[in-house]
């Protein structure tokens, strides 16, 4: 049984190994089209790198070992985004903008669905530098830009804001426990459950908590929030940027989810996620997390976006992508200039090897070089 890989974690085949280069290339090609700069972070880090300041939730997903050389305990990364947090703040220590943009494999302790694999292929990109809405615009429009390019455009992305829950959490005097309790009540959207855990909450925290579930669906959300959420200054101000974000994305499918509050723990903004048509399940989230620069030295404004790129892969369609040309085993001056030449135009050539037990066919050959009177031409491939 030594082929047999541990629960959730799974190889990526030819033919979709193929599929998720072309994605990862034509992607950060697309981010350096924009400006954004790729670093590579480490798989692994010392523990307190990797999780500070990104709350419990990628605690509990980051599998720990103890580093023989130093007898520290490490962990191996379960999201790339606290990495380059540290890279912009700690290594590249620039004064203005920096954007930045990342691809590599993650490791979660646990999967996220009972669908989902432990090893995301996880590409993001990050703005830092720039505290004003502007950034979150830049970064919504490239979300929606690498959709389009993934060929799985998006149909929705719901936007929220974590000041109103914070305001409102410090407002109902929750403790940490309860906040916790209170955050996964809002994004299952359990009015029940609401109901009896703010049951001693005293008034307007509790009315504006238990309104936030139906506070989602277009901008006329953000004047409904105007009218039932207490009028506190960094609630208007978290609105305002909401209906800032609305004007500016009008030509985007932009909808509003008051109670979307993933990533919480860490953010500090705007949030969003983004879906495609046929996806029960957000392809992208993102964020502004202006604070998790401050444990590496320098509390950066930042914002930006992660996807899982395998996910995504699995919408793309199968590509009809011609095979390979049988190139035979043959000293020929002319065969091997004619290899070149096809090689160049981006065609697969394959020398066939004395002694090939198997069908060609089944090798990824639909075609093969012939010579006649000297001469080279491509033909379909015969039998086997």
């Amino acid at each position: 049984m030594r082929w047999v890989l541990p629960d959730h974690i799974q190889d990526a085949l030819p033919s979709e190994a193929e599929k998720l280069e072309r994605l990862r290339r034509r992607l950060l090609d697309a981010f350096r089209s924009h400006g954004y700069q790729l670093v590579v972070p480490p798989l692994l880090e010392y523990l307190d790198s990797l999780t500070t300041g990104a709350g419990q939730d990628l605690k509990l997903r980051t599998f720990k070992l103890v580093d023989q050389l130093s007898g520290k305990t490490m962990g191996v990364r379960a999201d790339m985004t606290p990495q380059v947090a540290r890279i912009d703040a700690h290594l590249l220590n620039r004064k203005g903008v920096s954007r930045l943009c990342y691809c590599g494999s993650v490791l979660h302790a646990l999967p996220s669905t009972l669908t989902a694999t432990r090893e995301p292929l996880q590409l993001g990109a990050e703005l830092y530098g720039h505290a004003g809405i502007d950034a979150d615009i830049e970064i919504v429009r490239l979300l929606s830009e690498v959709m389009r390019l993934a060929e799985v455009p998006a149909s929705r992305i719901d936007l929220g804001h974590v000041g109103l829950f914070r305001v409102l959490a410090a407002q109902a005097g929750m403790v940490p426990e309860r906040e916790e309790e209170l955050f996964d009540l809002l994004q299952a959207k359990d009015v029940p459950g609401l109901r009896e855990l703010l049951a001693d909450v005293a008034e307007p925290a509790r009315s504006a908590l238990l309104a936030l579930p139906a506070l989602y669906g277009g901008a006329e959300v953000l004047d409904e929030a105007r009218r039932c959420l207490p009028d506190e200054p960094a609630i208007r101000s978290a609105l305002d940027d909401l209906s800032t974000l609305a004007t500016a994305l009008a030509d985007l499918p932009i909808s509003f989810d008051l109670a979307d509050l993933r990533g919480y723990h860490y953010h500090n903004g705007v949030v969003f996620a983004a879906y495609g048509s046929g996806s029960p399940a957000a392809l992208a989230l993102g964020g502004r997390y202006d604070r998790i620069g401050q444990a590496f030295g320098r509390a950066r404004p930042a914002t930006g976006f992660s996807l899982d790129l395998r996910e995504l892969a699995l919408h793309l369609p199968d590509a009809a992508e011609p095979g390979a040309i049988l190139a035979p085993a043959v000293a020929d001056e002319a065969l091997q200039e004619m290899v070149a030449q096809l090689r160049a135009q981006g065609e697969v050539v394959m020398t066939a090897l004395p002694g090939h037990d198997g069908s060609w066919k089944e090798a990824g050959c639909d075609r093969q070089l012939i010579g006649r009177d000297g001469r080279w031409t491509v033909e379909a491939l015969q039998g086997e």
